[in-house]
């Protein structure tokens, strides 16, 4: 029963970074480099405060430039893979299981510290 739970999670991973499904492949987003492919995992069947759900898959050696959170409130969550959040300048290492809270008005970089693997991520908005 176990095995088949692990399976069953690992195929849900696998297929939220699936590239046939609908997603935004975006370049130098925020004026960092390399492209950052976006899943909308957000139906809105949440209730509030959530506003997104969003799976990112950084490429390898690629950055998300700075940004300042400007509505909502955001948690970074890395699933795979090893980089850095910049928040309002400080280094924060980013490996599975990191967490990475920003409030609004913090400012948000990010980078893959890997030339080989992408790095994956989640962010989840809130108001």
């Amino acid at each position: 029963m176990r095995l088949a739970r692990k399976l069953a999670r690992r195929s849900m991973f696998q297929d939220m970074w699936n590239p046939q499904k609908e997603h935004e492949a975006i370049s130098a987003l925020f004026g960092g480099k390399g492209t950052v492919r976006v899943w909308n995992l957000y139906t809105g069947e949440f209730t509030p405060p959530f506003t997104a759900v969003l799976a990112c898959e950084l490429e390898p050696g690629g950055s998300v430039g700075p940004h300042v959170q400007q509505e909502d409130d955001e948690l970074v969550l890395a699933l795979e893979g090893h980089g850095a959040a910049y928040v309002d300048g400080q280094r924060v290492a980013l490996e599975p299981g990191s967490l990475v809270g920003l409030p609004v008005g913090k400012t948000l970089a990010l980078e893959n510290a890997s030339n080989e693997a992408v790095l994956r991520y989640l962010i989840i908005k809130a108001r």
